[in-house]
């Protein structure tokens, strides 16, 4: 089975959330990885998960990346390995450059935690490849400074290169403005670097990769993960693999 592993940041409060996903639930091997590490040899997927690095002073994520990992961290991409950024983690990749933009407040200046769906724009990724394009999947969130915004040119390299991966949208998949918890630009709740091997969303698929927590959208996310690192991924199957 493929290798995780999760890296810990003083803050970080859904590290042993990811961790239970990956090894009880998905049956794959998973390790901490605390801040201080300088290596990553043997692993194949690194999640930065949520919660609130360094206490998120000065600015979420502003101060993870001068940890000692994010050297090895933007090494480690650069070869192709994998990284999934959830909430807190997105939040670090974006203010260490592995991701363009910005996440800001809330548009309404208040911390927002409920479900919310969100759309796959792009299932050719390795994130994604176990869901159809267009499907609406139901995530939970939990984030005060979400508010993804950036350039339009920016964004509009975004979606021009596929690397919009996830929109907020109500249920029957339409990105409107009451479906945006946040305020992001263009309903973005997701997207991925150059290579699509970097992947950053605010949306929480770790809280919902089991039925006991009231669904398991999320475990499509994790199970297309295992798919593309065992090389058997089929682009787009669909929730019940069809």
């Amino acid at each position: 089975m493929p290798s995780f592993g999760v890296i810990v940041f003083p803050g970080s409060n859904c590290d042993h959330d990811c961790y239970h996903v990956i090894k009880n639930v998905m049956g794959a091997e998973c390790e901490f990885v605390w801040h201080e590490e300088t290596s990553l040899s043997g692993l194949e997927c690194l999640i930065i998960p949520g919660g609130f690095s360094y206490g998120d002073y000065l600015r979420a994520g502003a101060i993870a990346r001068f940890s000692p990992i994010m050297s090895a961290l933007k090494e480690f991409a650069s070869r192709g390995g994998l990284v999934l950024g959830i909430c807190n983690g997105f939040q670090v990749l974006v203010e260490s450059g592995m991701l363009p933009g910005a996440l800001w407040k809330n548009s309404s200046l208040r911390f927002v935690c409920k479900w919310v769906n969100i759309r796959v724009e792009n299932s050719n990724t390795p994130f994604t490849n176990q869901i159809k394009e267009g499907e609406v999947l139901r995530i939970p969130i939990a984030h005060g400074e979400g508010n993804y915004i950036a350039e339009e040119d920016v964004v509009d390299h975004l979606k021009e290169g596929n690397r919009v991966v996830f929109r907020y949208c109500n249920e029957g998949g339409d990105a409107t403005e009451s479906s945006n918890p946040n305020g992001s630009v263009r309903n973005i709740a997701g997207i991925a670097n150059e290579g699509l091997n970097v992947l950053g969303m605010m949306p929480h698929p770790e809280r919902c990769s089991e039925e006991a927590l009231s669904g398991r959208d999320g475990a499509l996310i994790f199970e297309s993960i295992i798919s593309w690192l065992n090389g058997s991924h089929e682009a787009g199957r669909g929730k019940h693999g069809t």
